[in-house]
């Protein structure tokens, strides 16, 4: 597998490094020893539910608020007390903050007339922002004529054509609808990939980091929880709140009946009296035969089969009743009840299955390989 960015970077090529960050509000932490080394020209996400500390973490990194303890540098230079405007970072807010007295290019153009630019200067930049966001000839309309998805592009120019060397954004989808927002996200990591800049973006929608991101870094409770890429976080979820975070899984509880440090093949004794052989995914975790751990098995890595079919070879077949089908469009998702609980089983249409015409009701063999089975401590 090729080495992920977080991987690569070297220190001349970080943009931007968090160094042992802490951030206290009265008795409250909200950011917790976080250390972050992020890669010239990759696109990161945070991403976690609301009060995990990512927004926090970015307005640190922009200048809104300053860290308790520990140390952030941006392009390897310390920003300790420098206010935002003099960072080389710009922020995308979900609420744009467009002014809607003034058109779309001098809403474009507003940071570079702060700092003095030209007026030709200012106008060929500009012009240079808008064709990169798809809005040439929009110029002298005004915001509020536009369109959400519009609007949200002029915000993007106008944190571009100052030319940062970081783009913060913070959630600024959110305000979109759903068919939107899906073209937004292929549209703005295209973007990200043509203009070169490291963007770092905040959002609690795990599709959103999935489809975009070079590197996502899971939040809870100001925490790190694991980061990699997208892959990486759902093939091998470290734990049990990563694997239900990053996707949807079924959790097997069980307790360890061998483990192999070696390969870190580990076989897990359920409740149910049903062994699963699986890989211990948290690569430092040194569990005790004995331990309780949970094993996680994606949706879409079980099948549905007669209820009299064998297991698969390297594998698992369990009997259980369908308590429940719902239809997705390109596949229907199934509740199964097993001696394992209810498990969740996706199957997409048109696979030509001996089990097309389940329902409610209907016995079935719920089978999976061993190569599914994830391992959790925790």
């Amino acid at each position: 597998m090729p080495s992920s960015p977080a991987s690569l970077a070297t220190e001349s090529s970080v943009d931007v490094e968090l160094v042992d960050i802490t951030k206290r509000f009265g008795s409250v932490t909200a950011v917790d020893d976080v250390s972050l080394r992020i890669a010239r020209g990759s696109f990161y996400s945070l991403l976690g539910p609301s009060g995990c500390g990512k927004t926090t973490t970015l307005r640190m990194i922009a200048g809104f608020e300053q860290p308790t303890e520990g140390e952030i540098l941006i392009a390897g230079v310390p920003v300790a007390g420098v206010p935002p405007y003099r960072r080389n970072v710009n922020t995308v807010f979900q609420h744009y903050a467009l002014f809607p007295h003034m058109d779309v290019a001098r809403n474009v153009g507003y940071g570079l007339r702060q700092v003095g630019v030209t007026k030709d200067d200012e106008k060929r930049r500009v012009s240079e922002a808008l064709d990169l966001v798809r809005l040439s000839g929009y110029d002298h309309r005004r915001t509020w004529e536009l369109s959400g998805g519009q609007q949200q592009r002029v915000a993007l120019a106008r944190a571009l054509v100052n030319r940062p060397t970081v783009l913060l954004l913070d959630e600024p989808l959110g305000a979109l609808d759903l068919k939107l927002r899906k073209e937004m996200q292929l549209e703005l990591k295209s973007l990200q990939q043509e203009v070169g800049i490291t963007f770092v973006y905040v959002t609690h929608d795990q599709d959103e980091a999935l489809t975009m991101s070079d590197v996502i870094v899971v939040m809870r409770d100001g925490r790190i929880q694991q980061q990699g890429s997208p892959e990486q976080l759902y093939e091998r979820p470290r734990n049990r709140f990563v694997a239900g975070f990053i996707g949807q899984s079924n959790s097997i509880a069980g307790r360890l009946a061998v483990f192999n440090a070696a390969d870190r093949m580990a076989t897990v004794e359920t409740e149910a009296g049903l062994s699963l052989l699986g890989r211990l995914t948290d690569e430092e975790a040194t569990p005790a035969v004995g331990d309780p751990v949970v094993v996680a098995v994606r949706p879409e890595r079980l099948e549905l089969a007669h209820s009299d079919a064998s297991a698969i070879p390297g594998g698992t077949a369990i009997p259980g009743r369908i308590h429940q089908g719902t239809y997705l469009g390109d596949q229907t998702e199934y509740r199964v009840d097993t001696a394992l609980g209810q498990l969740v089983v996706r199957r997409p249409h048109h696979t030509g299955a001996a089990t097309e015409d389940v329902g409610p009701g209907s016995t079935v063999s719920v089978r999976w390989r061993d190569d599914a089975n994830l391992v959790l401590v925790n």
